[in-house]
């Protein structure tokens, strides 16, 4: 019948939406980048032979020593700080038959009265303390040398600065709080001054001041 045909007509007739299935861009699921460094930032071709070379240890003589190396000497400058020869001395008490390795610079100490007999594999040294690690009958190598002598780093002793040892960490905190030993940055003329550090949270009478 007639009615019949308009029921049968006025079904939905339209295909169901068809999803395309997509690629999740949340920052969730994204893979995170790594910051770690392939390659040193320096231009000096020195450092990209010895890159070359302990790269090359590392994946084929593999141990923790190479890998340490070869990560250091992609490191910055302010993370390879320098290595006077009095603390080099301390740390090599009672192992003065092992080779001492500073990816780094050796520095001289005037203080030091006598330099004991050193063996010494670094980055680079000053003359001062080559001369007298030389004089008390020590050896001093460079690292492509010990790469020969050592390609495992046997009998060696890896050493690095303390790297909190630069003036900048000396500002570092809150100066004037009580039990802050921080560095004030203020200008040099007002160091001397009558109201050097008297002013906010150091008296009652400005603002506030600091219960110790």
């Amino acid at each position: 019948s007639k009615a019949t045909v308009s029921v049968l007509n006025c079904r939905n007739t339209t295909k169901p939406p068809t999803y395309i299935m997509g690629r999740d861009t949340s920052r969730a699921h994204q893979k995170k980048p790594s910051f770690k460094r392939t390659s040193p930032s320096s231009t000096n071709p020195y450092i990209y032979l010895l890159v070359k070379i302990y790269r090359f240890l590392a994946r084929r003589a593999a141990c923790p020593f190479n890998k340490t190396v070869l990560h250091r000497l992609m490191m910055s400058r302010t993370n390879l700080p320098p290595m006077t020869l009095s603390r080099i001395m301390l740390n090599m008490k009672g192992r003065e038959d092992k080779t001492c390795v500073v990816v780094g610079t050796i520095t001289d100490d005037t203080r030091l009265a006598e330099v004991p007999k050193l063996k010494v594999a670094a980055l680079r040294i000053t003359e001062t303390a080559r001369a007298r690690i030389v004089k008390a009958g020590g050896e001093v190598m460079t690292l492509d040398q010990l790469a020969m002598k050592a390609p495992k780093g046997s009998n060696t002793v890896l050493l690095r600065g303390k790297r909190s040892a630069r003036t900048v960490y000396k500002y570092f905190g809150a100066p004037g709080v009580p039990g802050d030993h921080a560095r004030p940055k203020i200008p040099a003329k007002s160091k001397t001054g009558r109201k050097h550090e008297r002013a906010r949270g150091r008296r009652a009478g400005k603002a506030w001041k600091v219960k110790a």
